[in-house]
């Protein structure tokens, strides 16, 4: 099975750097791997990530995230199935990720199945100014982060294809 793990972000956009950050430390943690490719530092978004998912049976993505009421260190984990609901491909103008992969299968990309399609998402406090630096409570709980996400990645990769799986959103 190919598997792309893919880090997601801007490296000069503190939180927003998170995702960049993780990729890279966990394919050092991983070792080279037959049928893994890494791209830890990926800035792109909406239709050009189809190019980038072109080709792969199972990606993994490495992402920040912020949500109402998020505590900043918390991560999410869910796969593509969970973007269903977001999917407008009444516009193509600033696609999400969600109608980006259905008009790429409309147009007959060979994309992984929603359920192959792993999400960690870091809930981020500060993505918006530039900086370098991780916040002070990114920071703060980035090695714990980078534990628990790696321990998840490595059972991701270990594990059989996820036809028939449902996908879920769970909150660490």
């Amino acid at each position: 099975m190919r598997t792309l793990l893919l880090g997601l972000g801007n490296p000069i956009l503190m939180d927003d750097s998170v995702g960049i950050r993780l990729a890279g430390d966990i394919a050092t943690r991983l070792g080279p791997r037959p049928a893994l490719d890494v791209l830890p530092e990926c800035s792109v978004g909406g239709l050009e990530m189809l190019e980038v998912l072109s080709g792969y049976d199972r990606v993994i993505v490495v992402d920040s995230i912020r949500t109402a009421g998020g505590i900043p260190g918390d991560w999410h984990r869910f796969t593509a199935e969970s973007l269903r609901e977001t999917v407008h491909l009444s516009n193509i103008h600033d696609a999400n990720f969600a109608t980006a992969l259905e008009l790429g299968r409309r147009m007959g990309r060979p994309l992984p199945a929603d359920g192959e399609i792993h999400v960690f998402a870091v809930e981020v406090e500060e993505n918006a100014t530039f900086g370098e630096n991780l916040s002070a409570r990114v920071a703060a709980a980035y090695p714990r982060i980078l534990e628990e996400i790696a321990a998840e990645i490595r059972g991701v990769l270990e594990s059989p294809p996820a036809a028939g799986r449902p996908g879920q959103i769970s909150v660490r």
